[in-house]
C-alpha cells in the first residue's frame, strides 16, 4: 500500500541513472478500477510535463522509468489526485455525509508489470499529519502517552468525487445510497460547485428528491438553474415545492417565461401561486405560506382528528388548528395538546382560544416579529378586512431576519 503524500516529490531517474525530475501530481481514470494512468513530472528545468505510467518500471526511494520514454497529454474522464481530489469534499455513500480528503491510497501491482489503482481515501486526521510529514513524530508521541491511533479509511468503492475536472460530474449508479443524506446538506455541497454540476448531479436523483434539493439552493442558483430549464422542466419541479418557495422562484425569472411556466402547472396550483405573486408586492406577502389547516367551530374532537389525518399529508408545517365560522371567518385558534386533552364528542367552540394574534399584508414585518417573538407563536395567521384567511407566517419564515439582527457579522 502507497500514499500519495509519500510519493510526491519523490525524485525520478531513467533506468541509466539520468535525473528528469520529481513527481507533481498523479493522473487516474476515476471508472470501478481507478487505475493509474499518467504521471506528472517538474523537471530539473521546473517545467512540468505528462508522463504515461506504462513507463514507470520500479517505485522505492526513488521512481524509475524507461530511458525510451514520450511525453503525453490529458485525455477525455482523466483526473488528477492533487488538483481534483485531494483536500476536496466528497459524498461517503456508506455513512452518507460529507468528508475532506487527507490523503490517496494506492495499490501496487507487480504481477504483470508495474500498475498502480487508486483503491482509497484517507479521511481521518492521522492522513493530514501525513501529507505535513510530522506522522512519526505523532506517532512516537502517542506510544508513549499509551494512546491509540488509527487511519480513518474509505474504500473507492463507497465513494465518488462530486466536483471533478471540467465541471464534470460523474457518479456511480448508487443513488439509493443517498436517500439518507439531508437534501440541506447536498445543497450546501452543491452551492460549491458551479450550476453545470448541479445539473448533472439532479439528473441521477428521484424526482421527489431532486426538487427537496432545489428548494434547499441558495435563490441564485435557482435562478441560474429554472433561467437555463425549460419551461416544462421549470414547471415538474415548482409545483412540487413549498408554495413560497416557489413563488420566490418563479420571481427570479422573466415575466414571459413565468407566464409559461404557471401555464403548465394545474389549475389549483397555479391559483394558488398566483395569489402568492399578487401577495409579494408587501413585505408580509413575501414570506407567506398558504398552507394551513382550517375547521368550522362546531366540528367535534374526533371530526377534527379525522380532518387532520385526511387532509396534511403534505404538510410541510403544523402546529395550529385555525377555526372558522360558516362565514370562513377566522374566530378561534385550537393546538395540538388541548385537542388531545378533550373528550372526542367535544365541539371546538367550547375550548378554542379567541384572544386571537394575527396580522394583515400591510403590518410591518418588525410588528409581525414582536408578535411572534412576544407570544412565543409557531406562526401568525394573515388575515384580510373580512377576518378570513391568506395564510400564515411561520417563526421559520422570518427566522433570517432575527438572525441579521442578532449576528450582524454574519449576515
Amino acid at each position: 500500500m502507497l500514499y500519495y503524500s509519500e510519493l510526491e516529490g519523490k525524485q525520478i531517474f531513467t533506468e541509466d541513472n539520468i535525473k528528469i525530475g520529481t513527481l507533481n501530481d498523479i493522473i487516474f481514470k476515476p471508472s470501478e478500477q481507478a487505475k493509474v494512468t499518467k504521471i506528472v513530472i517538474k523537471s530539473v528545468h521546473k517545467n512540468k510535463f505528462i508522463l504515461p505510467f506504462k513507463f514507470v518500471y520500479k517505485i522505492n526511494t526513488s521512481i524509475h522509468i524507461q530511458k525510451s520514454f514520450q511525453i503525453s497529454e490529458l485525455e477525455e474522464n482523466e483526473l488528477f489526485i492533487k488538483k481534483n481530489l485531494l483536500d476536496k469534499q466528497i459524498i461517503d455513500l456508506s455513512g452518507n455525509k460529507i468528508i475532506r480528503v487527507n490523503d490517496v491510497i494506492l495499490h501496487e501491482n507487480v504481477t504483470s508489470g508495474l500498475t498502480l489503482t487508486v483503491s482509497g481515501v484517507d479521511v481521518g486526521w492521522l492522513g493530514l499529519t501525513r501529507r505535513i510529514k510530522i506522522e512519526s513524530y505523532i506517532s512516537r508521541l502517542f506510544h508513549k502517552l499509551h494512546i491509540p491511533r488509527a487511519s480513518v479509511f474509505l474504500s473507492w468503492a463507497d465513494i465518488q468525487p462530486l466536483d471533478l475536472m471540467r465541471g464534470k460530474v460523474v457518479l456511480k449508479k448508487e443513488e439509493d445510497k443517498l436517500d439518507n443524506l439531508r437534501p440541506e446538506d447536498l445543497a450546501d455541497y452543491l452551492e460549491q460547485t458551479n450550476e453545470r454540476n448541479i445539473r448533472r448531479f439532479l439528473k441521477i436523483l428521484e424526482p421527489k428528491r431532486s426538487v427537496e434539493v432545489v428548494s434547499n439552493l441558495n435563490l441564485n442558483y435557482q435562478k441560474d438553474l429554472f433561467q437555463h430549464w425549460i419551461p416544462e422542466k421549470c414547471a415538474q419541479i415548482i409545483q412540487n415545492m413549498e408554495p413560497d418557495k416557489a413563488v420566490d422562484a418563479l420571481l427570479t425569472v422573466s415575466r414571459r417565461k413565468r407566464e409559461s411556466i404557471l401555464a403548465l402547472i394545474e389549475e389549483k396550483k397555479r391559483n394558488i401561486f398566483s395569489n402568492l405573486i399578487s401577495f409579494s408586492k408587501t413585505p408580509i406577502g413575501k414570506r407567506m405560506t398558504p398552507i394551513f389547516f382550517t375547521i368550522n367551530s362546531s366540528a367535534t374532537v374526533k371530526d377534527t382528528i379525522q380532518k387532520i389525518k385526511n387532509d396534511t399529508h403534505n404538510f410541510t408545517f403544523f402546529a395550529t388548528i385555525y377555526v372558522v365560522n360558516n362565514n370562513n371567518q377566522l374566530v378561534g385558534v385550537v393546538n395540538l395538546h388541548e385537542l388531545l386533552m378533550q373528550s372526542s364528542e367535544t365541539p371546538l367552540y367550547k375550548f378554542m382560544i379567541q384572544n386571537l394574534i394575527v396580522a394583515n399584508l400591510m403590518t410591518p414585518i418588525e410588528l409581525v416579529i414582536r408578535k411572534i417573538v412576544h407570544y412565543r407563536l409557531p406562526a401568525i395567521p394573515i388575515v384580510d378586512s373580512n377576518k378570513k384567511m391568506l395564510g400564515i407566517v411561520t417563526f421559520d419564515d422570518i427566522v433570517d431576519i432575527i438572525s441579521k439582527k442578532l449576528f450582524p457579522s454574519y449576515a
